[in-house]
């Protein structure tokens, strides 16, 4: 294995540990090689804390003059109010760092190259790559906040072979088996909020909490409507009942204005929406193009009827149905899951093009093998 990509995988398995912990900031994972040896590494565990750089220089076991430091995001070099740690790219000059390479650019225009070129600047070497898209893909949540000014939008739905998320009654237990939902409680708990509308809070009685594996809570929010929902539900009751938001219509309006609650959600900080039903409003997010990813769990089942898990979307030709683009299907359990984006240049932008003055793009290669388990379930 490449020696750049062999040290970037275990930086990128480092940065998922602080997946779900860090929103703001992105998730970031860090390693420093000296002749060969890890010398230190680290990861940046919830705002406020060491960067991820910082954290692996101050693991280090011996000095760090003249070592390699891999990121998996470049190094920040920006100051101001707002920012709670001083520049990366300051304490990485003065340790007297020889190379730095980084996965990816950093999408915040205050950053966005300029922390690659003032190390250059300081006799710094830089390189670019690899796992590029991993690591950009790993904070798709970051990257929506920053370019589109807006939470990242994750729909979810868990349905049988044949579209259906629920049987005509109503009953929808179980489609899916354990394992597809622990995946959508970790799907939970890498998210700042979860969001359903009234009728699965009248029907389901859900929870909304992280029960299958470990994580912090989200916030919940129910997508109401102009009836009262039930006082004893369990997101009024339980212990995280303070963590509970519902947005109803205005007096003038039929539903909740989605750009509004969107644009709310982002002020109290959340920056990750899961939102994972039901059918009309997951199709309402569809129909206002306001997602950027969607999973679809597949259960092992036909029913031939039900309730569909998309609807009414005004779609008559082919030529106009929604794409998911970057299709992955992943086995999982009995059944399967099928992720997507919606428009993945507008939440990563375009790929640097090799020969950026400065910057020297390493050779793209898949994902290494293990680093998918270790990753997801690590030391959360």
């Amino acid at each position: 294995m490449d020696t750049d990509l062999r040290f970037m995988s275990r930086a990128l398995q480092l940065a998922w540990r602080g997946l779900g912990y860090t929103a703001p900031n992105p998730a970031v994972g860090a390693l420093l090689v000296k002749d060969g040896r890890v010398i230190g590494e680290g990861y940046h565990h919830r705002a406020g804390e060491a960067h991820a750089e910082v954290a692996a220089i101050e693991s280090a076991t011996e000095s760090v003059r003249g070592a390699t430091l891999y990121c998996t995001l470049e190094p920040c070099c920006h100051e101001g109010p707002a920012k709670r740690t001083p520049p990366c790219t300051r304490r990485i000059i003065a340790e007297g760092i020889a190379r730095v390479v980084v996965a990816s650019l950093d999408p915040n225009p205050e950053v966005d190259g300029r922390g690659l070129q003032a190390l250059r600047n300081a006799g710094v070497a830089v390189s670019l790559g690899p796992l590029t898209g991993e690591a950009s893909r790993l904070n798709e949540a970051f990257a929506a906040a920053v370019r589109l000014k807006r939470p990242f939008v994750h729909l979810k739905a868990a349905q049988t072979l044949d579209g259906y998320l629920a049987a005509g009654s109503g009953d929808s237990r179980w489609i899916t088996d354990g394992a597809a939902r622990a995946e959508a409680h970790r799907l939970r708990a890498i998210s700042d909020a979860v969001l359903v509308g009234a009728g699965t809070v009248r029907h389901d009685d859900p929870a909304l909490t992280v029960r299958h594996v470990r994580g912090r809570q989200p916030l919940r929010v129910v997508l109401g409507g102009r009836r009262a929902l039930p006082e004893d539900a369990r997101l009024f009751t339980d212990e995280f009942a303070a963590c509970t938001i519902v947005y109803r219509p205005a007096a003038a309006e039929v539903d909740v204005d989605l750009d509004d609650l969107l644009s709310d959600l982002r002020q109290r900080g959340v920056t990750s929406l899961l939102v994972e039903g039901g059918s009309r409003v997951l199709s309402s997010f569809l129909a206002r193009g306001l997602w950027d990813k969607f999973s679809l769990f597949f259960g092992p089942q036909i029913l031939g009827g039900g309730i569909s898990t998309v609807c009414g979307l005004g779609i008559d030709s082919i030529d106009k149905a929604l794409e998911l683009k970057e299709l992955t299907v992943e086995p999982i359990g009995s059944g399967f899951v099928v992720r997507g984006y919606r428009d993945p240049e507008a939440l990563f932008g375009k790929p640097v093009e090799a020969g950026t003055e400065g910057v020297h793009r390493c050779s793209d290669h898949g994902r290494p093998s293990g680093v998918e388990v270790d990753c997801v379930y690590g030391n959360r």
